[in-house]
């Protein structure tokens, strides 16, 4: 593989105040940074978003993570400038660590895999695990976060990390931490009351749309939406359930309309909660269960011998999870032939075809080829026992996350029009 890149397209954020309706929005700068590398489950590509942080403020750029709850800064005492990137607790008058006898310090939340505990000073640790084996640890903490000209919001909690090991360095050199975005009570738009959340990502290099409360455009297409997976509290224990992910149930899976031989055993959750379908903005590609990833696999395959020419390397697997690649000389070509894919939910259904099928291996080559990867990856592989819809099957759809009415609504919308009408 070759070395790493990194490469940055521009997006905007609009922002109306989540308790004043009427109040104009507010734009911020959203970027999004793909940094392509072995083990890339998170964070590979960034939605980020500035926040002002502290008294007096220091600005922050954190990550949209919609499969997150527990928001967290890179803290460091002997940060001096406004460029780093990392927060100092200590010159800001309002940061408040949360002591391990408080009660937000035993709250149970997603993130946390392993329970929080009294450091040397008595105050909360808490340490957090995602699934590309990176980790971060440090002081659970309020402090004040603005965005925009937004009102502060005041004793919003955080966890001010000290350390952790990375599987992306180079990304995280360049933001100060992550934004949950989740269902849970100390995700930030839990935290902050937002009822909704919107955005619409571009595939080329220009502006997309984030809006964080009701969008109410006239010129958005219908929605489709497709309700979100309740466990009520009282149910039998789910192990290996997110319960305050973004869960909607999948029925069933398309290739070119023709809906693949997959039991409903399979797209369901099992008795231990292993099994359930998550929309992740943190994620990139989509990743689905074995039996199911084989069965897409083989029809995909078969219905595009004659277009595409397979890699027929059997020990070439991209990103640990993708052995389903091609020699491609001109990907634009072939895209506009290939089958598209159909994920059914309960009332809406997310098509993937063209380009958004195909995804270049950088720094491969094969004579006047590139190779390119089927964009859907084996969880199996991945050691995830979920379906995770990706960010990057998410382009040129507008996604809403109703958390008010448990929902996600869907529509296909062309981003850089809906940019261009919102004057952006």
């Amino acid at each position: 593989m070759a070395s790493t890149c990194l490469f940055l397209t521009q997006f905007l954020l609009i922002f109306p105040v989540a308790m004043a309706s009427s109040s104009p929005p507010l734009i911020l700068s959203l970027l999004k940074s793909t940094v392509p590398n072995k083990l890339t489950f998170r964070r590979n590509v960034s939605l980020t978003v500035a926040v002002a942080v502290g008294s007096p403020p220091q600005t922050a750029t954190m990550v949209l993570d919609t499969g997150s709850e527990l928001s967290w800064l890179r803290c460091n005492a002997a940060v001096t400038t406004s460029a780093s990137a990392s927060f100092n607790p200590h010159v800001s008058i309002t940061y408040r660590p949360i002591t391990c006898s408080a009660p937000t310090c035993t709250t149970r939340t997603r993130d946390l895999t392993l329970p929080a505990s009294c450091d040397k000073n008595r105050l909360c640790h808490v340490i957090l695990s995602y699934a590309d084996a990176s980790s971060v640890e440090g002081t659970l903490a309020t402090d004040g976060f603005r965005l925009g000209g937004s009102p502060v919001q005041t004793g919003a909690v955080f966890g001010c990390m000290e350390s952790g090991s990375s599987s992306n360095p180079v990304e995280d050199a360049r933001t100060t931490g992550l934004m949950g975005m989740n269902r849970g009570q100390l995700s930030f738009v839990s935290q902050m009351g937002f009822p909704k959340f919107s955005y619409c990502i571009s595939p080329r290099d220009s502006p997309g749309v984030l809006i964080l409360g009701a969008a109410e455009l006239p010129w958005l297409p219908p929605l489709n939406y497709t309700p979100l997976v309740q466990v009520p509290p009282a149910a039998a224990a789910l192990p290996y359930f997110d319960r305050v992910a973004y869960t909607v149930r999948l029925q069933g899976i398309t290739v070119a309309g023709k809906l693949l031989p997959i039991p409903e055993s399979v797209l369901e959750p099992d008795h231990t909660g292993a099994g359930q379908t998550m929309i992740d903005s943190g994620t990139q590609f989509t990743f689905l269960i074995g039996a199911a990833y084989a069965a897409l696999r083989s029809e995909f395959l078969k219905q595009t011998a004659g277009i595409l020419r397979p890699l027929a390397e059997p020990n070439f697997v991209f990103q640990g999870t993708m052995d389903l690649c091609f020699r491609i000389e001109m990907r634009s070509a072939a895209a506009a032939r290939l089958p598209s894919v159909g994920l059914v939910f309960g009332g809406a259904e997310m098509k993937v075809a063209g380009e958004k099928l195909l995804y270049r291996v950088a720094g491969e080559t094969r004579g006047p080829d590139g190779v390119y990867c089927l964009t859907f990856g084996n969880s199996d592989l991945l050691g995830v026992e979920a379906y995770v819809i990706g960010h990057h099957h998410q382009q040129d759809l507008w996604m809403e996350f109703d958390l008010a009415k448990s929902r996600v609504g869907l529509a296909e919308v062309g981003c850089d029009s809906a940019s261009q009408r919102l004057g952006l």
